[in-house]
């Protein structure tokens, strides 16, 4: 009779802090190398990069980095804050690319290049609408190293 592994998720709650974002990506490693899924770690620190940054330039409250194993050796990163506006990075309409001085506006494009998937869904609290989104992305063994 073989093993079966189970599912695993781990939800880091962050702080409004700039150090947030590099602590994201130390956990995400050390989870990763836990699991033996080393190869995922170039593709996925990316995107637990880039998605707890957005939270943490376009929001004013704490943000929470979920990974979650998904099916076929797979890795969902995922950020929770609490506003509820999907950025055009990830909204259902093209982005403006930003331009080639421009500080800002490379990241979620860079998400979505280097993802196998991707996707944002806005969280609704009962009776009103504040909530807030949660943005993933979906990383595999066969994921585009950026």
């Amino acid at each position: 009779m073989g093993t079966v592994s189970p599912p695993w998720a781990y939800t880091l709650h962050l702080p409004h802090d700039p150090r947030a974002p590099r602590i994201a990506r130390g956990t995400l490693r050390l989870i990763l190398a836990g699991h033996g899924m080393p190869e995922l770690t170039p593709t996925a620190e990316l995107v637990a990069a880039e998605l707890p940054a957005n939270a943490h330039c376009h929001t004013k409250g704490p943000y929470a980095l979920r990974l979650r194993a998904a099916d076929s050796g797979r890795l969902r990163v995922a950020v929770r804050d609490t506003d509820p506006h999907v950025p055009p990075g990830f909204a259902n309409v093209p982005a403006t690319p930003p331009s080639s001085d421009a500080e800002y506006g490379r990241g979620l494009p860079l998400v979505r290049a280097c993802a196998d998937s991707w996707g944002a869904s806005v969280l609704r609290e009962l009776g009103g609408s504040k909530g807030g989104k949660l943005l993933w992305a979906e990383c595999g063994s066969g994921a585009t190293e950026c």
